[in-house]
């Protein structure tokens, strides 16, 4: 309702603020995990979870880039803002972000559940995620895995860079502001920014970029709640 919210930094906020529903997929089933006799989970709930959460992190990813971006706009080149940040850039960069997601999410599910799972079915996790699926798997070739892997860590260096390099040209634009309060005022809308893009990837590299453990430890499994902003549960067992 207030006109002063439409512009592309509140755009892009509600588009991340759409992407939290990535708790609704592995909190409430962790919440039941909790109840005594009810730590499985069905064949195509795991799929559905291994699916959605690529897809809403994948999102993420974009969204934040694209923030960074805007930020980058309002900053280093405040005349043209209006221009370079119109609604259908913003909607093209934002429906890129969704769509790139459910690429992921689709690579992902299709890589993990063509893999054969005959020995133990017990999930070293409290929801349903590639590694722990990977350390369950008797098949001894991800080569539909190892591709994906490969095309997301590449596209999260190159979403990596171009915030970092957005930040380097925001910096060196707000030292030349010549009073302490307009320096404050540039500052005060990136640095929310800036620690939601250290925090996401940091834990969800340390969680994830070592081999998975046949029983986690509590600090695993704490960064693994801090990565899909959930909650602490039981590993569960993936039913036929």
């Amino acid at each position: 309702m207030d006109q002063c919210l439409h512009t592309a930094m509140y755009f892009f906020l509600k588009n991340l603020s759409f992407d939290l529903c990535l708790i609704s997929i592995i909190v409430p089933k962790s919440i039941l995990n909790c109840l005594p006799n009810n730590t499985s989970i069905s064949f195509p709930g795991c799929v559905l979870q291994v699916l959605l959460v690529i897809h809403f992190v994948g999102s993420e990813v974009s969204i934040l880039t694209a923030m960074s971006y805007d930020r980058y706009v309002t900053i280093c080149h405040p005349l043209h803002y209006g221009v370079v940040m119109n609604n259908t850039a913003c909607g093209k960069l934002a429906a890129a972000s969704w769509i790139l997601g459910g690429v992921f999410g689709g690579l992902y599910a299709t890589g993990t559940f063509s893999l054969s799972f005959c020995g133990s079915r017990r999930v070293p996790q409290f929801f349903c995620d590639l590694p722990s699926l990977l350390k369950i798997s008797c098949s001894k070739d991800h080569i539909t895995i190892n591709v994906s892997v490969a095309i997301g860590i590449f596209y999260g260096f190159f979403c990596l860079l171009v915030i970092v390099f957005s930040y380097i040209y925001i910096f060196n634009t707000v030292l030349r502001i010549p009073s302490a309060q307009g320096r404050s005022q540039a500052l005060s809308t990136c640095l929310p920014h800036l620690m939601a893009v250290t925090t996401f990837p940091l834990t969800g590299a340390i969680a994830y970029l070592k081999p998975v453990p046949e029983s986690p430890s509590l600090l695993a499994l704490l960064l693994s709640c801090c990565t899909q902003y959930s909650s602490l549960s039981e590993p569960h067992y993936l039913q036929p």
